[in-house]
C-alpha cells in the first residue's frame, strides 16, 4: 500500500512519519499493493486532526479524528477505519480482491459474537427539486434543521448536495 503523508499547519517530522507508516501499515494486508492511503495531519488552534482516506477499486474509506494529541488522533482515526471495515466486511470482500480478507481473521470472531443488525432503509422520500443557488440551499438546510439538503443548482441545472461540516461550515457535493 502506498501511504502519502502530508501536513497542514504542521511540519511532519521523520519520527511522526515513521509512526504513521508503522500504524497504518497494519492495514496493508487487507488491500492490493497499488492501493493508496492519504494521511493528512493538521493543527487548528489546540486541535490535532488526523484525516485518513483509502481509495481502492473505486471504493473510498475515510476517517477523521480531532483530539488534543496528534498520536491519539492518528490512533482513533485508524480504529474508525478498522470499525468501518469490520462493519461492512461482506460488502468489502465483494468489492476488493479475493485475498483482501484472509479466511480466518479476528473479524470472524467479532461477527459471530458482536454482530449488530445491519442498518435498513426505513423511509423513502420523493420530492420535486426546485432550482436554487447555493446560498438559498444553505438557508433551506438551516431552516429545516437538517445535516444535508439535496437541490438542483440553478447555475448548471445539476443535482447537488449541500451539507453541514463538523467545523460548522458547509460542503457542496457536485457530480463530475
Amino acid at each position: 500500500m502506498k501511504i502519502n503523508i502530508s501536513g497542514k499547519n504542521i511540519a511532519v517530522s521523520d519520527y511522526l512519519r515513521r509512526v504513521v507508516n508503522k500504524k497504518a501499515g497494519k492495514l496493508e494486508r487487507y488491500f492490493k499493493p497499488e492501493t493508496e492511503m492519504q494521511v493528512t495531519l493538521s493543527i487548528e488552534k489546540s486541535r490535532h486532526i488526523a484525516e485518513i482516506t483509502i481509495v481502492c477499486d473505486g471504493l473510498v474509506l475515510r476517517a477523521e479524528e480531532s483530539t488534543g494529541d496528534m498520536y491519539s488522533s492518528i490512533d482513533v482515526a485508524l480504529k474508525k477505519l478498522e470499525r468501518q471495515m469490520r462493519k461492512h466486511r461482506t460488502k468489502l470482500e465483494k468489492r476488493l480482491h479475493e485475498e483482501s480478507f484472509p479466511e480466518e481473521t479476528v473479524y470472524d470472531y467479532y461477527d459471530e459474537n458482536f454482530a449488530e443488525d445491519e442498518p435498513q432503509i426505513v423511509r423513502n422520500k420523493k420530492f420535486a427539486l426546485r432550482p436554487m443557488n447555493e446560498e438559498d440551499a444553505a438557508m433551506q438546510l438551516e431552516l429545516l434543521g437538517h445535516n444535508f439538503y439535496v437541490f438542483r443548482n440553478a447555475h448548471n441545472n445539476e443535482v447537488n448536495v449541500i451539507y453541514k461540516r463538523a467545523d460548522g461550515n458547509y460542503g457542496l457535493i457536485e457530480p463530475m
